[in-house]
């Protein structure tokens, strides 16, 4: 009687036919959607590109992908693993499969790709002994802030050819250098703005959002 109480109690796992239907990390399986693509070559010393996709979005056919950045090989082996670990920690939370990096194309849920545009953006060209640093500064920040610092980011200087540049800089240096008492003063500072972004819903299947 106690064991098919407990039982009762028990959630039962989603079975996988109820699953939505997603394309790598996160995509809708629907027609042309907001996305990031992350492009690893074959050669293991070829640069890996992450471009956004903006799928229905775009104004124009010229405008439709937005080359963000081109990481070193050493770079993107860097922090690849971690990126992962946290990517498909937050999509098994949503009841959504897991993927893997592989060679070629790579899909990526448009907030994902945000996120991981952040931590590439402050590595591109930082000291490979501070990469670790990066990544756990990157780790300690919600996601509503990633977010947050994309937008500020890819107002001004967003493209592949902006590094070391305004915000591109200016995160090399947040991530990299700085102690964790000065990252939670910057979150002190974003006030209304922040407030604005932590208004987006954190499922990943929400309104698209800019």
């Amino acid at each position: 009687m106690a064991q098919a109480k407990a039982a009762a109690n028990t959630e039962s796992p989603k079975p996988r036919s109820q699953m939505p239907h997603t394309l790598g990390f996160g995509v809708p399986a629907t027609s042309d959607p907001h996305h990031f693509k992350v492009i690893i070559p074959r050669s293991s010393t070829g640069k890996v590109l992450i471009s956004e996709y903006l799928g229905l979005q775009s104004a124009s056919a010229e405008s439709a992908v937005i080359d963000r950045v081109l990481l070193d090989r050493p770079r993107w082996t860097a922090i690849r693993a971690e990126v992962q670990r946290a990517f498909n920690a937050r999509l098994t939370a949503h009841g959504l499969k897991p993927s893997a990096w592989k060679v070629g194309e790579n899909l990526v849920d448009r907030l994902l790709g945000k996120e991981l545009c952040v931590l590439a953006w402050a590595v591109e060209q930082m000291d490979a002994d501070r990469i670790p640093v990066a990544v756990r500064n990157w780790l300690a920040l919600r996601p509503e802030e990633r977010w947050w610092l994309f937008g500020m980011t890819a107002m001004t200087t967003g493209g592949v050819m902006d590094g070391g540049k305004g915000w591109r800089a200016a995160l090399q240096h947040a991530l990299g250098d700085v102690v964790q008492s000065e990252l939670l003063a910057l979150r002190a500072r974003r006030g209304k703005l922040e407030q604005k972004v932590a208004q987006v819903s954190l499922g990943l299947f929400g309104d698209e959002v800019p």
